[in-house]
């Protein structure tokens, strides 16, 4: 509790001392990341792609279909392993830039994540064909070879008296 204590009175000193730094610090507000509605004028769009940091052309919203992302520009789905690792990116542990305006579905999108647009290593026909002959192949060499069965050397049957009757369950 007295950590606590103590950060608010240094909070105070320094407000009192610099109220810049104070509001520097408190730029941002939750309500400023909350989508507006839908713009339905061509100057609401303006304004819209203004704030999002967008030029006009780049902007386009979501449909109105009740989703709920309002204003919020339609950003094209690239994951982020798909952008280039040597830019300098400002934040390169998430590969974006200050004030570049995140995807809405930013948290499914990551490195860690699902990649919304994979780069296959080899086509698509060449795995089907990398699949199917290593099962076919299976199934043709165990058809070939179903009839020459492996088994392991052993020796004749050794039978005491040259396998006439050495026991007997009668009494004598």
């Amino acid at each position: 509790m007295s950590s606590l204590i103590k950060s608010a009175k240094i909070a105070q000193l320094c407000l009192r001392s610099n109220p810049v730094l104070v509001t520097a610090i408190r730029h941002h507000w939750n309500k400023d990341y909350k989508p507006g509605p839908y713009p339905q004028t061509e100057e609401e769009r303006k304004k819209a792609a203004e704030k999002y940091g967008l030029h006009r052309s780049e902007y386009k919203p979501y449909p109105d279909d009740g989703t709920g992302y309002g204003d919020y520009p339609k950003l094209p789905d690239v994951a982020a392993e798909m952008k280039d690792p040597f830019y300098p990116w400002d934040n390169p542990e998430l590969k974006r830039n200050f004030n570049e305006p995140l995807h809405a579905d930013f948290d499914l999108m990551r490195e860690d994540r699902y990649n919304v647009s994979p780069q296959l290593r080899f086509p698509m026909w060449l795995q089907w064909m990398q699949f199917l002959g290593v099962m076919f192949g299976t199934f043709l060499l165990y058809h070939i070879l179903e009839n020459v069965k492996m088994f392991h050397a052993v020796t004749p049957r050794q039978y005491p008296n040259d396998g006439k009757k050495h026991y007997t369950f009668e009494q004598e």
